[in-house]
C-alpha cells in the first residue's frame, strides 16, 4: 500500500474554520504540488479530503474526483484516519489531503508505533509505502518534500 498524506495549502484567517480558503499562495503551493503529485502517482490514485473549504480546493488542484470524507477532517483521530484509508491492508494508493494535527499524528504512528505531534508544512507531502518482505510487514517513509522544494 502507498499512503500520501497531504496537508492542505496556505488559508486565510478566520471563521469559521471550515469556510476558510486557500490564500493567493496558497493556490499556488497546492498547484505546485499537484502537479508533481499527477506526474508521480498513479492515475488510479483514491483521494480522500476533509469538508474543509481549504482542503477541498487543495484536493482540486489535483482532481475532481476525490471523496469527501469527515474521518479525515479538523481534529479527526489517526487510527481514524488510517482505517478510512484502508491501512494497510488496502492495495492502492491513497491520498488524504487534511490537516494539523492530525496528519503529524499520523506520520508519527506510522513511523514509531506511537501518534506524536510532528509538524508537517502547509502544502507538504508524506509518502508512506507498507510491504510484506519475507513474511514481515515494512512501512517505510519514501518522501517528505514542501511545495517550495518543486
Amino acid at each position: 500500500m502507498e499512503l500520501v498524506l497531504w496537508r492542505h495549502a496556505e488559508a486565510e484567517d478566520g471563521v469559521p474554520d471550515n469556510a476558510r480558503r486557500l490564500t493567493a499562495k496558497g493556490e499556488k503551493q497546492a498547484d505546485k504540488m499537484a502537479t508533481f503529485l499527477r506526474a508521480t502517482l498513479p492515475h488510479d490514485t483514491r483521494v480522500l479530503a476533509s469538508p474543509a473549504k481549504r482542503t477541498q480546493q487543495t484536493a482540486q488542484a489535483f482532481t475532481n474526483h476525490f471523496i469527501t470524507d469527515p474521518n479525515v477532517g479538523p481534529g479527526a483521530l489517526p487510527e481514524a484516519m488510517l482505517k478510512a484509508a484502508g491501512w494497510p491492508d488496502s492495495e492502492d494508493t491513497v491520498l488524504i489531503v487534511g490537516h494539523q494535527p492530525a496528519l503529524g499524528e499520523v506520520a508519527a504512528l506510522l513511523m514509531t508505533g506511537r501518534a506524536d505531534y510532528w509538524s508537517i508544512k502547509k502544502g507538504a507531502v508524506w509518502w508512506f509505502s507498507r510491504r510484506t518482505r519475507e513474511g514481515d510487514y515494512q512501512t517505510s517513509l519514501r518522501l517528505v518534500i514542501a511545495p517550495e522544494h518543486l
